[in-house]
C-alpha cells in the first residue's frame, strides 16, 4: 500500500499547506524581449512583476556603448511594461545586460533576443548571477533547457498543483494505480496546456484559478469519503478524477506560460520544454512523497492515522479558503 503517513508525512503536509498562497500558479519572471530592427538598433520590451500595486525594484543596465530612449512605463495586468529604443554603436553581441536589483529578489529574469536574421538567443537569469552576456545566437538546446527550467520552477512555486498531487498520492493505494493516475493527469494537463498556449482555447484566468481550487476541494472530499469506504479509491475512479481535474490544471500551466511568452520561431520546442519541466517537477515531488511514506512505515497506526487526517483536512480547508477567495476576487 502507498500512503503518505506518520510524523514525517505530517511535517511534509504542513510545509506544503503553510506555503500555500492564493496566487499559487504564478511564476512571473522579469521579462526582457529584445528585437533587432536594424544595424545596431533594437526595440526592447521590459516587463516587471507588480505585487500589491508596486513593481519590483529591478532595472536594466546596458553596455556604455548603448544609448536608450524610453517611452515610459504602464501597468498591464500584473506587470509594469516599459518600451525602450536602444542604439548600440558596436551592437549588443558580446556585451552584458545587468539586472540591477534582481539579486535582492527571489524572481528570475528571462531574456529573449531576436536578431534581424531571425536567430534567437534565450536565457534564464538567476538572482545569484543577474547578468546576461549577449551571445551571437542560441541553439535549439538552449531554448529547450531554458523552458525546462521554467516549467520545473513553476511546479516548485505552484502550491495548489503540489497540493492536488499530494491528494492524489493519498487517494491511491497501489503502485500500479498511482502510475495509471499520474499518467492520466499528465495526459490531461498536457492537452489543455498545448491547446491554450497555442490559442485554440481560452478560459479567463480568475475563473480558471477558482476552478483549480475547487478541484482540490472536491478531491479532499473524496479522501474523507474513502476513509469510510475504501472502494471509492478502487478501479479506474482515481485515474478518471485525475484526468478530469488535470484538464483544469493544464489551463493553469498555460496561464503561467502566457505570462512568460513563447518565442515565435521556437513555439513547439519551448512548449515541449516547459511541459517536460512540469513533468520532471511532478515526478520529483511524487518520489519525495513515496520516500517519506517509506521512512514512516514503522510508526504506530495511531500516528499514521493522525498524519493522514492532518493532511486530508488541511488540504480541504486550504482548498475551501482558496475557492472562496478566488470567487470573491471576481
Amino acid at each position: 500500500m502507498i500512503r503518505l503517513s506518520g510524523l514525517l508525512g505530517a511535517i511534509l503536509c504542513l510545509a506544503i499547506l503553510g506555503g500555500g498562497r492564493a496566487v499559487a500558479h504564478e511564476i512571473r519572471p522579469v521579462f526582457v524581449d529584445i528585437k533587432e530592427t536594424g544595424s545596431s538598433h533594437y526595440d526592447v520590451t521590459w516587463k516587471v512583476p507588480v505585487t500589491n500595486g508596486i513593481a519590483l525594484p529591478v532595472t536594466l543596465r546596458f553596455s556604455p556603448n548603448c544609448t536608450a530612449s524610453t517611452g515610459g512605463a504602464r501597468v498591464s495586468g500584473r506587470a509594469s511594461v516599459s518600451r525602450i529604443t536602444l542604439r548600440c554603436a558596436k551592437g549588443l553581441v558580446g556585451t552584458a545586460i545587468v539586472f540591477e536589483g534582481l539579486s535582492r529578489t527571489m524572481v528570475d529574469g528571462l531574456v529573449r533576443l531576436q536578431f534581424a536574421s531571425g536567430e534567437v538567443a534565450t536565457k534564464l537569469v538567476r538572482p545569484a548571477d543577474p547578468v546576461f552576456l549577449v551571445p551571437s545566437a542560441s541553439g535549439p538546446l538552449d531554448v529547450l533547457g531554458t523552458y525546462i527550467a521554467l516549467g520545473f520552477e513553476h511546479i516548485l512555486l505552484g502550491y495548489d498543483h503540489l497540493l492536488f498531487v499530494l491528494a492524489l498520492v493519498l487517494f491511491v493505494k497501489r503502485l500500479y494505480r498511482l502510475l495509471l493516475t499520474a499518467t492520466a493527469f499528465t495526459l490531461a494537463h498536457s492537452i489543455t496546456l498545448s491547446l491554450a498556449a497555442l490559442g485554440v482555447i481560452h478560459v479567463p484566468p480568475p475563473l480558471m484559478e477558482a476552478l483549480i481550487a475547487l478541484s482540490i476541494l472536491l478531491l479532499a472530499v473524496e479522501l474523507v469519503r474513502a476513509t469510510d469506504d475504501p472502494r471509492r479509491a478502487d478501479g479506474l475512479r482515481p485515474a478518471g478524477l485525475a484526468f478530469a481535474f488535470g484538464l483544469l490544471h493544464g489551463l493553469g500551466f498555460a496561464s503561467a506560460l502566457a505570462q512568460i511568452g513563447l518565442p515565435q520561431h521556437e513555439i513547439p520546442l519551448s512548449l515541449l520544454g516547459f511541459n517536460a519541466g512540469v513533468e520532471i517537477g511532478q515526478v520529483t515531488f511524487i518520489i519525495t512523497l513515496l520516500i517519506t511514506g517509506y521512512l514512516a512505515r514503522s510508526l504506530s497506526p495511531l500516528r499514521k492515522r493522525l498524519a493522514y487526517q492532518v493532511c486530508t483536512y488541511g488540504i480541504g480547508s486550504l482548498a475551501a479558503f482558496w475557492t472562496i477567495e478566488r470567487i470573491v476576487a471576481f
